[in-house]
């Protein structure tokens, strides 16, 4: 059963006090409308239960969405070197809730003041505002998230800390009204999932790791 993200409830508590204070005025017209926009902005807040069924070294999606990269590229700020990067674009309809995609700790987490440029555009991930969230798994190998903002998403929301253990599939925070997260993995990581696939976060599989 579906539920809400908690940083929803205020933004669906206000069109729904209003579709009743409108109603009981006696405004069926305005009441429905405002209601109207309350449901939608539940739907944007929707949070599933999910389950997952990954292998041992498999590496889950963080978002809903679409990938739009899977490449080789360099990451030396973070993971000092090569790495796999897979980025997962999610729109104004996906799941905007954002699940870790493997058994880590929370290294470090960093705010990034950027720019809000259209986040499909592959340099996106570079200058726009953004969140990095720097992981370590138990064989010492780091892997990089980036919830980056978008043209319309203006606003990030990470619920990590510094030194937080995390477990695979568990909900890590949310980007309001969709947007990207770019994920870097090690170099070694072999990519299982292709550009153009629909992801679900938590529930897909994107790569494996010995």
């Amino acid at each position: 059963m579906s539920v809400v993200a908690r940083e929803g409830i205020p933004h669906i508590s206000i069109p729904s006090f209003l579709a009743v204070m409108l109603l009981l005025m006696g405004y069926p017209v305005g009441g429905a409308a405002a209601g109207i926009v309350a449901v939608s902005v539940a739907l944007f807040f929707r949070d599933p239960e999910r389950a997952h069924s990954a292998g041992p070294g498999e590496i889950l999606s963080p978002a809903d969405g679409r990938i739009v990269a899977v490449d080789r590229v360099r990451e030396d700020r973070h993971l000092g070197g090569g790495a796999l990067r897979i980025s997962v674009f999610m729109n104004i309809f996906n799941v905007h809730v954002n699940r870790v995609p493997m058994d880590a700790s929370v290294v470090n987490v960093k705010h990034i003041p950027g720019g809000f440029a259209m986040a499909h555009l592959d340099d996106a991930g570079l200058i726009n505002e953004r969140t990095e969230i720097l992981l370590v798994d138990s064989s010492d190998r780091k892997s990089l998230m980036v919830q980056v903002a978008g043209l319309v998403a203006r606003r990030i929301i990470c619920r990590l800390r510094e030194g937080d253990v995390v477990a695979r599939g568990s909900r890590f925070g949310l980007i309001c009204f969709g947007s990207r997260v770019d994920l870097y993995l090690p170099e070694e990581a072999q990519p299982l999932a292709q550009i153009g696939d629909r992801v679900r976060a938590g529930q897909s599989v994107l790569a494996q790791m010995k």
